[in-house]
């Protein structure tokens, strides 16, 4: 006799993939900066977005361990048989198609073929191949993520539980009480101090009902005066940012998109621009970041000043700085007739002093810069040292793995000491 024998449904390993630490664990292959092209063999500077390269990636961080059973990750990365095999490749197709359903990525548009009548007779498809040559996007959710997650282990490094805005030591009508509470002038926010306002009323009228209020009764509670910034964050994305065996761009991309994700979520007076420096200089919006590749470029830090400064002229906030961050000396110099003067060897005396001319130009403008060297090169000392000096700043001399713990501390305790 036949019979059925049932059992409890577990559901694909896919669907247990925990898809937020997935996309956390193939952050650096999302914003890779074109510095592992330099070992794979392809084009120096190709993205390598493709749905081949994204199934290695996944493979990666799938051996990592933790997404996976061990006894299953054993099982499908150790099997020796074809059955293993396919049934590893079905697992992370069917991560893909999650990560596109849940709007992390978008696939490759579809394929158009031609009518048979106008196909040349022979003629073969280009078949598995060009699927895996594919190329994929990743989304804005994407980019929102990777910055939210870098946000929250960076602060999480410093021991932060909660942040608010810039603190300074004036007092202003607000929400949050700060101070005590004074008479209210015309302007300022409602926000007001019944208790003494009422104690006011009755002090001048005698306690009676009803209470007549009166104009010069209205006491109103006094606050932390917040203040505002804004800020240019000047990007190095001359070639030696990913040269000498250590990626440095990816980093500071993931940087980048925290303090746009902190200034987003916690200081949405604050405003954000990103200035990328090479032999010349140009702003790039923030949401194209995470898809910005090095190129074999120079470094015209002047150039960079020049652009940061027209874009804060702008803003009419109460601080206005430049965050740099790069890991070279000033190498080029855009001359008045659009040419570019270049020397890669040592600090050209003509490079450097006319740098040094258009920091001296911030500081007349009150504009702060902030400099974030990532290497630590004798020679580079004695400049950023003169940089921070004449514009007032500091200066950094950080590591890839550092950099985001620094700039995060000097961004949330910046106060606003020209406001008393």
């Amino acid at each position: 006799m036949k019979y059925i024998r049932y059992s409890r449904y577990t559901g694909e390993p896919a669907d247990a993939v925990d898809m937020e630490e997935l996309i956390k664990r193939l952050g650096d292959f999302f914003l890779q900066s074109g510095f592992e092209s330099q070992y794979y063999g392809v084009s120096e500077f190709d993205p390598e977005k493709t749905m081949e390269a994204l199934r290695q990636a996944i493979l990666r961080a799938l051996s990592e361990g933790d997404l996976l059973p061990e006894d299953l990750l054993d099982q499908l990365t150790k099997g020796a048989s074809a059955k293993s095999d396919q049934e590893l490749k079905e697992l992370i197709d069917r991560l893909i198609e999650r990560m596109m359903e849940e709007g992390y990525i978008n696939g490759p548009p579809p394929q158009i073929t031609p009518p048979p009548d106008k196909t040349q007779r022979g003629h073969v498809g280009a078949g598995h191949d060009a699927q895996n040559q594919a190329r994929f996007e990743i989304t804005d959710k994407t980019i929102d993520f990777l910055g939210f997650r870098t946000l929250k282990d960076l602060l999480g490094s410093l021991g932060k539980s909660s942040f608010g805005r810039h603190d300074t030591r004036e007092l202003a009508t607000g929400v949050e009480s700060g101070g005590i509470s004074r008479k209210y002038e015309f302007g300022d926010t409602l926000n007001l101090d019944i208790s003494s306002t009422l104690f006011n009323a009755v002090r001048r009228e005698g306690a009676k009902v009803p209470i007549v209020l009166d104009y010069p009764d209205l006491m109103v509670h006094q606050c932390e005066y917040q203040s505002s910034c804004a800020t240019v964050l000047m990007l190095d994305c001359s070639h030696s940012m990913i040269l000498y065996g250590e990626d440095r761009f990816t980093p500071a991309k993931r940087v980048a998109l925290a303090l746009s994700h902190l200034i987003r979520t916690q200081y949405p007076g604050d405003s954000l621009h990103l200035v990328l420096f090479h032999d010349s200089a140009e702003e790039v919006p923030l949401g194209e970041l995470a898809r910005v590749q090095v190129g074999p470029y120079y470094t015209n830090t002047r150039e960079g000043l020049r652009l940061a400064q027209r874009i804060l002229s702008q803003q009419k906030k109460d601080m206005r700085q430049i965050v740099m961050i790069t890991d070279g000396k000033p190498s080029a110099l855009t001359l008045e007739d659009g040419r570019i003067y270049k020397n890669a060897f040592g600090l050209d005396p003509l490079v450097v002093t006319q740098t040094l001319e258009e920091v001296a130009k911030c500081r007349k403008s009150g504009i702060i810069i902030n400099t974030f060297m990532l290497a630590s090169d004798y020679s580079l000392v004695h400049f950023v040292q003169k940089v921070a000096e004449i514009c007032r700043g500091k200066a950094y001399f950080t590591t890839p793995y550092t950099l985001g713990q620094y700039l995060l501390m000097d961004y949330m305790s910046k106060k606003t000491r020209h406001i008393h």
